[in-house]
């Protein structure tokens, strides 16, 4: 007979995890909503909304399920700013692809991208200081006007009109207002980074005979992000 092996641990972590199988759901639906928005008919860029809502839902359930049921863990920690990043970023790729951001609508996609880029590299060179970046009310906010952006901008032209606008000029104001946003706090975060610049990695303070015992940890310059989720 066959002979059985126990799941592993990330897979335990994985399918025993309701946050975590939404976080996963969330880079699942990333490739749905980039093919649904190529075939670029009006069914097509429709449906694309709907996985797209469904799939910016989760950012916010996964997050608050896991702080409410104690459901903290590793994995989410994790993937969960990965499959942010996956959704904003490859959307926003296609949507420059297919012309729904064209000439200096760009812009502003641009600047999302290079934020989401520099959090990221300051995130992992923090993270070897025992620093994390705490997520501000103001980033929440930019991620909420985003995600709207965005889905205005996936339906497109055809979409409804709300009296002299349209669903594509309601998207493209949306992104630069989210811009806006993102530059702020990507400032923000920048300079709150470059104050850890010069501290050594935690494993090389520790290991150090003859560093001096009264140094403060770096961390206390900053507060510690959310352990469950980030969303900024």
């Amino acid at each position: 007979m066959f002979a059985t092996f126990p799941a592993a641990p990330m897979g335990r972590a994985m399918l025993g995890n309701l946050p975590n199988l939404l976080t996963v759901s969330r880079v699942l639906a990333t490739p749905v909503v980039c093919v649904l928005l190529m075939l670029q008919t009006p069914w097509a860029s429709w449906l694309a909304l709907l996985v797209f809502v469904a799939a910016a839902i989760t950012d916010f359930l996964d997050g608050y399920l896991a702080r409410a049921w104690s459901l903290q863990s590793s994995f989410g920690r994790f993937l969960d700013p990965i499959a942010d990043k996956l959704l904003v970023a490859s959307v926003l790729l296609v949507l420059v692809g297919i012309d729904r951001l064209w000439g200096v609508h760009i812009v502003p996609a641009a600047v999302i991208l290079w934020r989401e880029i520099l959090v990221s590299g300051l995130r992992e060179h923090l993270a070897q200081l025992n620093v994390g970046l705490p997520v501000t009310r103001l980033a929440k906010w930019k991620t909420t006007l985003q995600m709207i952006a965005i889905g205005f901008l996936v339906v497109g032209e055809y979409g409804p009109t709300f009296g002299p606008l349209t669903t594509p000029m309601i998207g493209l104001s949306g992104l630069w207002a989210a811009a806006l946003l993102t530059f702020i706090t990507g400032y923000d975060y920048l300079r709150a980074g470059l104050n850890h610049m010069g501290d050594e990695p935690a494993a090389q303070r520790h290991s150090d005979p003859d560093r001096n015992p009264d140094r403060s940890e770096p961390a206390a310059r900053l507060e510690r992000a959310d352990p469950a989720r980030d969303v900024g």
